[in-house]
């Protein structure tokens, strides 16, 4: 056999080994750029914390989430869709109390699981439940909104509109959260359309007051938050 015949075969041979790990292991494949990210995900991550795959790219980063709560220190924080925990976790760390909510009773499990890990499941009140159905009877001082954005290509927009928010288009959730509070946080891609955020602020009666925060991790844009308040919160 020549020096390029075993080159060629070396070569293929990688090839088919890569598609067999891809094949039999698809879910680690998905993650892997995740897996890399994990400590910032969680920085507790090796103690025990536990996420589907969803969850690999829809938590917020640990250090992003830790300055989201740290403005609402004493009040009561609704997690509208708290997916496997990481803003729940946070919220708790700092608020008087945290009502989780998510319709999918695994992310429940998983964020329960990690808010143990903590030491703050305690001060959650976890529920399984829609949390547009659930609003009428909910009660907070502050709303925190970080619905899903679609999946990982949401980064394959210019400009990311909030009628791509799932499960709602973002006007309408807005809509819901003001039922229960003027006192609203936005969680949002880093590409969303800015003036419509905006927009959500000065339609509202009375016009809220609104801040918007550019969310960086180790140097690299991730996200927006959007604060919005009629008084001080």
């Amino acid at each position: 056999m020549t020096r390029s015949m075993k080159l060629k075969k070396r070569s293929r041979l990688k090839k088919e080994v890569k598609s067999t790990i891809e094949k039999d292991n698809g879910r680690r494949h998905k993650i892997t750029k995740y897996w890399i990210q994990r400590y910032d995900l969680f920085s507790r991550y090796d103690q025990g914390i536990e996420m589907d795959e969803e969850g690999w790219y829809s938590v917020t980063p640990e250090e992003i989430a830790i300055k989201q709560a740290q403005r609402y220190r004493g009040k009561v924080v609704i997690d509208c869709f708290s997916g496997v925990g990481g803003n729940t976790i946070q919220f708790a760390k700092v608020c008087s109390s945290v009502v989780a909510i998510d319709i999918d009773p695994v992310k429940v499990e998983l964020a329960m699981n990690n808010a143990m890990v903590y030491g703050v499941a305690n001060r959650v009140d976890f529920v399984i439940g829609d949390f547009i159905q659930l609003a009428p009877s909910l009660k907070g001082d502050v709303v925190f909104l970080s619905p899903p954005w679609g999946g990982p290509m949401y980064r394959d927009f210019e400009s990311y509109n909030l009628d791509m928010l799932q499960p709602r288009d973002g006007y309408s959730l807005f809509q819901i959260a003001q039922s229960i509070t003027p006192n609203i946080i936005m969680f949002l891609p880093r590409n969303v359309d800015l003036a419509q955020v905006e927009e959500l602020a000065w339609l509202s009666s009375p016009p809220l007051n609104l801040e918007i925060e550019e969310n960086f991790v180790g140097g690299r844009m991730k996200a927006v938050t959007a604060y919005f308040s009629c008084n001080a919160v």
